[in-house]
């Protein structure tokens, strides 16, 4: 498509570059572990280590302790929200996002209706709440909780509904750094001890999305929530906003005073966790990963911890600790030269110096390795 002075196209690569700015992927930020959660719009936490994995890949200072004593704190916390996964946000954005995308958890909860025959959903929500609040509760004292009251509903339908019914987080110590512990969950109400707001118009979400992630278009953006019909919410928004277009001809939208950093802006190595929102918050994702790539950093629903060269997913990694060696094994997709190979071996070597790899005191070792067939 060609171009014009209102929808100028952005290259693959620029894009990617774009986002990677956002994302403080270019060059670690200096920004707090708290301000870094409420800018990215919250961490995937589907297990407890990649968020601090993620901070380390993206933060100047980064010590674990910096997000392990938000979250006792209770300036954090853990939450399914976005695509019905867990992920760690602010208390702001715990107590504004998931109504926002309570809708989509509505959703949810309709692929369970089989198992919820003759279930009161009122009801089970006001007992949940009720047995969550006097105490924190296992997802399996829950279910056997409501099986009580509705013995022949189907137990995991039970815990889903409680789940997308209820802003349920988990109460630490689960999710602390090297002190975690089983799941236990409460309101974020009482957790906070404020109410939640009420449900917001999505703009100014939109604004922080492009913040994050954009250029981006309305379903990069629908992709990254789960939540449907955001065009109108573009649409409001259009004056304030830049237009561009991808290779493909989608319309993409930004903030006018966002990075766009210049396509051949270097892209330092980084290494990023399973599941990172880096590469799970747009419908096309080859500003950052190539089909053929992508197919290879997942196993069934198990995501791989990946690494970028030069802004693209070019291989996984994995940590290995013992009590004799800390070892990041990095295992290219095809060939690296030695200088990317020197260049890796800096980055894993500042990322296991932030505190996320090993134990002080323990020997530290980079060694390379190939994907397994």
């Amino acid at each position: 498509m060609a171009s014009t002075p209102t929808n100028p196209v952005l290259s693959t690569r620029a894009l990617g570059r774009a986002t990677l700015a956002r994302q403080l992927l270019l060059e670690p930020a200096a920004l707090s572990a708290e301000n870094a959660v409420s800018h990215l719009l919250g961490l995937q936490a589907q297990n407890t280590k990649p968020p601090y994995h993620a901070l380390a890949a993206r933060l100047a200072g980064f010590r674990p302790e910096h997000l392990s004593d938000l979250m006792e704190s209770r300036a954090v916390a853990r939450i399914v929200t976005m695509r019905s996964t867990i992920h760690t946000h602010t208390a702001d954005d715990v107590l504004t996002l998931r109504p926002l995308v309570q809708a989509a958890r509505d959703r949810e909860l309709t692929m369970f209706r089989k198992g919820l025959d003759g279930v009161d959903l009122d009801r089970l929500a006001t007992l949940s709440r009720e047995l969550v609040e006097e105490a924190p509760r296992t997802p399996k004292e829950i279910r056997e909780a409501l099986l009580v009251h509705w013995p022949d509903a189907d137990p995991q339908s039970l815990s889903v509904a409680a789940r997308c019914l209820l802003p349920l987080v988990q109460v630490t110590p689960r999710g602390l750094w090297r002190r975690s512990g089983q799941v236990r969950l409460t309101t974020a109400e009482n957790w906070f001890a404020r109410p939640s707001e009420p449900t917001p118009a999505p703009d100014a979400t939109v604004l922080r999305y492009l913040a994050a992630f954009g250029p981006a278009s309305v379903k990069d953006m629908q992709t990254w929530c789960g939540l449907t019909r955001l065009r109108d919410a573009f649409e409001r928004l259009r004056p304030q906003l830049l237009t561009f277009r991808d290779e493909h001809g989608v319309e993409l939208f930004d903030l006018p005073d966002a990075p766009r950093p210049d396509a051949d802006t270097p892209a330092p190595p980084r290494f990023l966790p399973e599941y990172d929102n880096l590469l799970l918050s747009h419908a096309d994702r080859t500003r950052f990963v190539s089909a053929e790539a992508r197919s290879r950093t997942w196993k069934g629903n198990q995501a791989f911890s990946v690494f970028l060269l030069d802004g693209l997913v070019a291989g996984l990694w994995r940590l290995e600790e013992t009590k004799e060696r800390t070892t990041t094994t990095i295992q290219p997709f095809g060939r690296t030269t030695k200088a990317q190979r020197a260049a890796l071996t800096e980055e894993a070597e500042r990322m296991a110096g932030t505190g996320v790899a090993g134990v002080e005191g323990v020997p530290f070792a980079v060694e390379f390795g190939v994907v397994d067939a």
